[in-house]
């Protein structure tokens, strides 16, 4: 998004790592809704390259929709994301394709070990945020939102991105059953040209996306086992709770029982036992649901992504 003045620099230099390694390539370039001269630049591109391809959204659409729709364009063997702001260095593809090829990786994560962002807005939040996906998914990486990654394309084929998963494409990889994820220190250089498209919102919807990966990846495809499990034990609580109140208001009859609907006890009972049900309610919607999606069988997975 708004990288008029980057575009150029990055084909020139894209262009020539891979024909310096004697690589075939295709660049797809996303406009995300750009309002400067993105899509001139991309277009002149395009006609002096036959491997330059563009695609343009009507609006800003963010990171994720733009990697989805690349993901599903690109038609290489090896896929490889970058931001358009030279901040990835094109000089890391050769190694990058290496890893994917030779030693067999489903997905390379860049690890910008020396960063050049601001340590208050940027760095420490990136340290935080990594070292908590990396408690909750069990991924052992250092930079879990590096732009720059390399995937085998039945990857990329094989997953979807969307909302502001971007930032977590190695957890959605590992639960699409892909186990070999690796990592490799790459260049992060200083932003050349243009500012920053990410704000402060970002550190917020990170933390619900994250919460989000983390519970359709464990009960996605058996949501019962969470609400149901939640909701048992909400409704037994109220459920004893209220045999406790009835037994106390009919054979101890004390003055406690005599104010039975006055006290706070009497609804926290009631309110548990309403909660327990609804959360039943909801695992069983859940598993209605989970029962008609198109992954539930393993033989519609293997329709999709192929037999090996």
């Amino acid at each position: 998004m708004n990288e008029s003045e980057s575009l150029p620099e990055l084909h020139e230099w894209l262009a020539r790592v891979c024909t310096q390694n004697n690589l075939t390539y295709e660049i797809i370039f996303i406009d995300d809704g750009s309002t400067d001269d993105s899509w001139k630049v991309i277009s002149s591109l395009r006609d002096k390259d036959p491997n330059t391809k563009g695609i343009r959204f009507r609006r800003n659409y963010g990171k994720s929709a733009a990697l989805n729709v690349g993901f599903a364009a690109a038609e290489g063997d090896v896929v490889i994301t970058m931001d358009a702001d030279l901040q990835d260095s094109p000089d890391e593809i050769p190694a990058l394709y290496k890893k994917i090829m030779d030693e067999r990786y489903d997905l390379v994560s860049g690890w910008k070990k020396k960063r050049y962002d601001n340590a208050l807005t940027k760095n420490i939040p990136s340290k935080l945020f990594n070292f908590a996906t990396q408690s909750m998914s069990g991924i052992k990486l250092h930079d879990f939102n590096c732009g720059l990654k390399a995937y085998r394309k039945e990857v990329v084929k094989s997953i979807e991105v969307y909302g502001e998963m971007h930032r977590y494409i190695p957890v959605i990889a590992k639960w699409a059953g892909f186990k070999k994820i690796g990592e490799q220190v790459v260049e992060h250089r200083a932003r050349k040209y243009g500012t920053t498209k990410f704000g402060l919102e970002r550190f917020v919807n990170g933390f619900l996306d994250l919460l989000t990966i983390f519970f359709m990846g464990k009960f996605g495809k058996r949501p019962m086992h969470f609400f149901g499990v939640m909701g048992t034990l909400s409704f037994l609580l109220g459920f004893f709770a209220t045999l406790w109140l009835i037994y106390e208001k009919v054979f101890l009859y004390t003055e406690f029982s005599r104010t039975l609907v006055q006290k706070p006890s009497f609804y926290i009972a009631l309110t548990m036992l309403i909660i327990g049900v609804i959360l039943f309610i909801a695992g069983f919607l859940g598993e209605l649901v989970s029962r008609n999606g198109g992954d539930r069988n393993a033989y519609n997975i293997a329709q999709r992504v192929g037999w090996e």
